[in-house]
């Protein structure tokens, strides 16, 4: 029996720029037809932090260079770019695999909303660097003209921050969940979704932050009510005394083991501890939920249970 399963993919899975997008996305449809193959209905969400940021810098450098003519293009527009043309190169490479194995099936990119609370204390905190490094005269500059918040990064510049809140509904998930019944391979919440809120009416305002993918996935999973998501990252396994001579690479985990490391400081932020945090989420949301972490390459065997850290009840 095949079951629902929402993937995460990270950044390693798309490259770092245009031509190597190109080339990662054709073994990033191998592994995901793997899946496909074997019955599973499958929903993909994606990272895109080499790629929002390329075209924050690459508009920037537009705006500098005639700023009577060209005007800031705001974070929530560049995320949705970044959805575009991210969802272009996978969707196709997803359908020229499955054809290939003579699979006839729909593969469609979903420009994805995720709402997110105004009140996020993220926003009043903003640490998420993006964009192009300035040097202090132009960081000052930006403060001033547009209100940026910036940071100074590692003696090599400055850089803009913006706040990554928590993601609470998306908005696209009638159509997302659609398509998948109607038997289509669905890519959606690209880069954690692009974030907006309700202002007046029904009206939907982008928003200057970053949703974290992973997050954004478990969301998704969870209200299309899916029996596994997956999160896959640069390592089989997820591990505690990670770098040290004593690391115990872990293959269960039940959820008061997984807050038990978490509160134990076991997993980097901005590195593991979200994967494992969303994963713990999505394994505590319903019955027989399970969260799976492993490499791509490993997701068929992860589904399996022959590799990777799962998180289920």
């Amino acid at each position: 029996m095949g079951k629902r399963i929402v993937i995460a993919l990270g950044g390693n899975a798309l490259g770092n720029n245009l031509p190597e997008q190109m080339i990662a996305v054709k073994q990033t449809a191998r592994a995901i037809a793997d899946l496909i193959e074997e019955g599973h209905e499958v929903i993909i969400a994606h990272g895109n932090g080499p790629q929002v940021g390329m075209i924050q810098a690459a508009m920037t450098e537009l705006t500098r260079s005639d700023p009577e003519k060209y005007i800031p293009c705001p974070l929530s527009v560049c995320v949705a770019m970044s959805q575009g043309y991210i969802g272009y190169d996978l969707q196709n490479a997803l359908r020229e695999e499955l054809l290939d194995r003579g699979i006839e099936k729909g593969v469609a990119t979903v420009l994805t909303q995720v709402e997110v609370d105004p009140q996020d204390p993220a926003f009043q905190k903003p640490t998420k660097p993006i964009g192009s490094f300035m040097t202090k005269e132009e960081a000052e500059r930006m403060v001033a003209e547009r209100g940026y918040n910036v940071v100074e990064d590692a003696g090599r510049g400055y850089r803009r921050v913006v706040a990554s809140p928590q993601p609470q509904s998306i908005v696209e998930i009638d159509t997302i969940r659609a398509l998948v019944e109607t038997d289509h391979v669905v890519v959606a919440c690209g880069g954690g979704g692009i974030p907006v809120f309700t202002t007046e009416g029904h009206h939907l305002k982008g928003a200057a932050a970053v949703i974290d993918k992973d997050f954004a996935s478990c969301v998704m999973a969870q209200q299309l009510n899916a029996d596994c998501l997956i999160i896959l990252t640069a390592v089989e396994k997820v591990a505690i005394h990670f770098g040290k001579p004593d690391v115990k690479w872990l293959d269960d985990l039940t959820p008061a083991e997984a807050e038990q490391y978490i509160a134990d400081g076991e997993f980097a932020p901005g590195s593991m501890l979200p994967k494992v945090q969303a994963a713990l989420r999505f394994a505590q949301s319903g019955e027989g939920r399970t969260a799976l972490i492993t490499l791509l390459e490993k997701a068929k065997d992860g589904v399996a249970g022959k590799t990777g850290t799962r998180i289920h009840c």
